[in-house]
């Protein structure tokens, strides 16, 4: 029956059916076949969506919002022009420079790669950078906005898992700096191949001023971060007080949000975050079935049926969640695969916060992978680009990004260090 779950899941989703009605249905058919009361239906749908840490999601969406209209974004743009401008190829510098500072504020990929699309695409054009490289760098940038902290699937993750965010937001640092870095990588290679253009290299005043310029949206992520760490507020709160920040820097401080903003904003705020938390409902009865069922320990048994090894279970796992990550979107991919593969890494003596890491980043790799890559889609409609050019100018990425994945799974200490660091 498990089998038949997923078949009907996956035949849904590959009709282009929405996620929510490919993960609902197929749920209620086994239901139907296994002749359990639909009753469960509604208590798995209220208590999916009844947890206080899922309150954070909106309001973290919303600050993501107001930061992007308030010209936050703009002067971490300039801010990361005077630090890397001036390597060859400085704007691909930029823009990832630009997506790490920025991901610590936005906690969506998606939501970033359209911030920094819309003001990095067209400026690497302009600079005789190949439109395909600019708008696949772009997408695979975004994907930083999930890993560095806070970020939305951590929050997702810590519900499903029941970890600390805390833990997890800390864990996300150095990963998240390991695949900025690795895109570095490529990135330099093509633009030094390429004769790609570099910007003069800023004074110390002029680096002083745009540091000045950009303070307040520089210490946007140590007070959200800094808060929920020290034990000062909760992730919700810590939600709360990013949106009041990023409303005052918008409004008062950089004077770029207008009060005529605001309601497109919070209409596109209310469209995300019910579409997270319906998703979230619908998944608790996928969940619920696949427990009733003991998937996990049909895959545990599948997995050990191979190797006893953690190091070759961890290996396949990456396949396995590689594979998802291409064909299924991040937040549900996370919302099915964790309860499955949790209890098997935990029998492996895998921390349940260094696994969060493993999964977030290959899911991550799934945004910019054909052929479903939410990011790729918005880096195409930013830059009016088909996917399969974009495809072509990304696979660069994907090969560093699979790298840093293995470096993160095979040391531990790159997730955990951080954490065991400042939280016992």
């Amino acid at each position: 029956m498990g089998i038949l779950l997923l078949i009907i899941f996956l035949v849904f989703t590959f009709m282009n059916i929405p996620i929510v009605f490919s993960i609902g249905i197929s749920a209620i058919v086994v239901l139907i076949l296994e002749k359990v009361s639909l009753l469960i239906v509604i208590q798995r749908l209220f208590t999916g969506s009844d947890s206080f840490i899922l309150t954070a999601v909106p309001f973290f969406v919303l600050a993501g919002s107001l930061m992007g209209t308030g010209g936050i974004t703009t002067r971490l743009v300039g801010f990361a022009q005077c630090l890397v401008g001036h390597i060859t190829g400085g704007l691909t510098f930029v823009t990832i420079v630009a997506e790490m500072i920025l991901s610590g504020i936005t906690g969506s990929a998606t939501a970033d790669t359209a911030a920094m699309g819309g003001i990095m695409i067209p400026a690497m054009e302009k600079e005789g950078y190949e439109k395909r490289f600019a708008c696949a760098l772009t997408a695979a940038a975004g994907t930083l906005g999930i890993i560095i902290p806070p970020s939305i699937p951590m929050i997702l993750y810590a519900i499903i898992a029941g970890v600390s965010i805390g833990k997890l937001f800390l864990a996300g640092f150095l990963p998240g700096v390991m695949v900025g870095v690795g895109m570095m990588v490529p990135a330099y290679y093509i633009s030094k191949k390429r004769n790609y253009p570099k910007r003069p290299r800023v004074t110390f005043r002029e680096f002083i001023r745009s540091l000045f310029t950009s303070a307040f949206a520089l210490f946007m992520p140590v007070v959200i971060i800094g808060g929920i760490v020290g034990g000062v507020v909760t992730p919700t709160e810590a939600g709360v007080l990013a949106v009041a920040y990023a409303a005052f820097g918008g409004l008062v401080v950089y004077r770029e949000l207008k009060i005529s903003h605001l309601p497109k904003i919070l209409l596109e705020t209310v469209i995300m975050s019910a579409s997270i938390m319906i998703i979230m409902a619908v998944a608790s009865i996928f969940g619920w079935i696949l427990a009733n069922l003991e998937i996990p320990k049909v895959v545990a048994e599948f997995f050990l049926g191979i190797s006893h090894n953690k190091y070759i279970i961890l290996f396949l796992i990456n396949i396995f969640l590689l594979i998802v990550g291409c064909f299924v979107d991040l937040g549900p991919a996370l919302i099915i695969t964790v309860p499955i593969l949790l209890p098997l890494v935990k029998m492996l003596g895998v921390d349940p916060i260094h696994f969060g890491l493993i999964v977030i980043i290959n899911l991550g790799i799934g945004l910019f992978t054909p052929p479903v890559g939410t990011n790729l889609y918005v880096a195409c409609a930013v830059g009016k680009i088909s996917l399969s050019d974009i495809s072509k100018g990304i696979v660069p990425f994907i090969i560093w990004s699979v790298i840093v994945l293995m470096i993160v799974t095979y040391w531990p200490q790159s997730v955990l260090f951080v954490p065991n660091l400042f939280m016992k």
